[in-house]
């Protein structure tokens, strides 16, 4: 918690073990920019206080510090948690929550956009491809039927992930269902691959 803290709001030298100089945080780095905060639904109680003061009030103060600083920035958060659940159970706090949701957007999973799967994971092969020095250029179509069968728990993340292993694992310039072996379910990577 007290490095979260750290990291978003900066610290003074000599506020804890190890703070040998002071340190700016992310809130004070994004003046007059964007904050992009990512898995907001995880931030302890305690910081999402603090957070909220910074939203409301435009001010801050880093660890160890006695003076307040001003904050403006945009913010930006994200999370795969149900905020207004959470809110209303009491491990996410309501105020933030609302200050949040001014103008909130809902990204469906990849698992419902089962179209921007392949082409996602050409954009993945060819910078993965580029990245390793390999001449991977194509996916067959039955790697491509394994990929966007996949559920992709882990979203795109999962999906980047994926194609980067496949791509190491290629040898030919056609990525096939055999470079997939443990990505993808079991069932979907058994398809036959055309040579």
């Amino acid at each position: 918690e007290q490095l979260l803290e750290s990291e978003l709001f900066g610290h003074a030298r000599g506020a804890f073990t190890g703070a040998v100089a002071r340190k700016k945080g992310m809130v004070e780095i994004a003046e007059g920019g964007t904050l992009f905060l990512d898995e907001i639904g995880n931030i302890p109680l305690a910081i999402q206080s603090k957070l909220l003061r910074v939203i409301q009030e435009h001010e801050f103060r880093p660890v160890g510090e006695t003076r307040v600083q001003s904050a403006d920035f945009r913010l930006v958060a994200a999370t795969n948690k149900d905020l207004a659940a959470m809110a209303a159970e009491g491990s996410f706090a309501s105020d933030l929550y609302y200050r949040l949701s001014v103008f909130p957007l809902r990204l469906p999973p990849l698992r419902e956009r089962r179209d921007d799967i392949p082409g996602l994971a050409y954009h993945f092969l060819r910078t993965f491809a580029k990245e390793l020095g390999k001449d991977v250029d194509a996916i067959s179509d039955a790697a491509m039927s394994a990929i966007v069968a996949h559920e992709w728990p882990g979203n795109v993340r999962q999906l980047e992930n994926a194609m980067h292993r496949a791509v190491i694992l290629c040898t030919d310039t056609v990525l096939r269902v055999a470079h997939l072996a443990g990505i993808v379910d079991a069932d979907a990577s058994a398809a036959p691959d055309a040579p």
